[in-house]
C-alpha cells in the first residue's frame, strides 16, 4: 500500500455501511425496484438505474426524485404510494436484510490492527435504522466515533465531524461508491474504494482514472 495511505499511521477511518462493513447493496436494489412497481415496470427500471448511479446519496432524495421526475415521465399509472409510504414500505423491507446479511470478513481484525484510530460510520443509510442495525448485531462498539447516516448527506456529516474534532487528520475513507470518493475529497480525506460488493459499474476503469487504490474487501488492508 501506498504510504500515504498506511492504515496503521492514520487517526480517522471512516466506513461507508453499505457494500464496504454489510453485503447489503443487492439487497437495498431490489427493495428500491420492488417499492418503485405499483407505478409500472418502465419507471421501476429507470429508479433501479438511478439508484445505482447515484450510490451512496440518501433514499430520501432517492424516492423525491423517482416522484419529480421519473413518475411523469415513465409511470405506467397517474397514482400510487406517496413518497412517506415509499420510505415506509422501503424501511420495512430492507431491515430483515441488514439484520442477516454478511459483515465484511476481517472487519474485527482490522479494529485491532488500527488501535490508534477513531472509528466512524458515515453512510447514506438512514440513521436511526443504522444506529438500531448495528447495535442489534454487536457491531456498534466498533465505531467510537459514532455511527451517522441521512437525512444529513455524507458532505455535510465529514464537514460537521471535522469541525468538531471527532475526524482526525490524517483520516481515510473506506468506500464504494463514487460518491464516497467525491465526498472524501472534498473533505481532504484520504480514500480506498472497496470493489467486491461495489455496484459501481465501470469501477476499474473509474478508479485508474482517478488515479485509487482498489481492494476486493478490509481483509485486503491488513499486514
Amino acid at each position: 500500500m501506498d504510504k500515504m495511505l498506511d492504515i496503521t499511521g492514520m487517526k480517522t477511518l471512516v466506513f461507508d455501511c453499505d457494500g464496504v462493513v454489510l453485503d447489503s447493496n443487492r439487497v437495498k436494489t431490489e427493495a428500491f425496484y420492488q417499492v418503485a412497481l405499483p407505478y409500472g415496470e418502465a419507471a421501476a427500471q429507470a429508479f433501479v438505474a438511478y439508484h445505482t448511479a447515484n450510490g451512496g446519496i440518501s433514499r430520501y432524495k432517492k424516492f423525491a426524485h423517482f416522484l419529480s421526475e421519473i413518475v411523469p415521465a415513465l409511470a405506467e399509472l397517474s397514482t400510487g404510494p406517496t413518497l412517506d409510504e415509499m420510505l415506509a414500505d422501503y424501511a420495512a423491507k430492507v431491515r430483515h436484510s441488514l439484520l442477516t446479511c454478511d459483515v465484511a470478513v476481517g472487519l474485527h481484525e482490522l479494529r485491532q490492527q488500527t488501535e490508534q484510530a477513531r472509528w466512524l460510520i458515515v453512510s447514506g443509510g438512514d440513521q436511526a435504522e443504522l444506529r438500531d442495525v448495528f447495535a442489534e448485531r454487536g457491531l456498534a462498539g466498533l465505531f467510537d466515533g459514532g455511527i451517522f447516516g441521512s437525512p444529513d448527506t455524507k458532505d455535510t456529516i465529514l464537514t460537521r465531524e471535522l469541525g468538531n474534532g471527532n475526524i482526525r487528520q490524517p483520516a481515510l475513507f473506506l468506500g464504494d461508491s463514487k460518491y464516497d470518493h467525491q465526498a472524501a475529497s472534498a473533505a481532504g480525506l484520504d480514500f480506498i474504494f472497496l470493489s467486491g460488493w461495489s455496484e459501481v459499474k465501470d469501477s476499474e476503469q473509474w478508479c485508474q482514472a482517478n488515479n485509487l487504490r482498489a481492494v476486493d474487501n478490509l481483509r485486503a488492508l491488513i499486514s
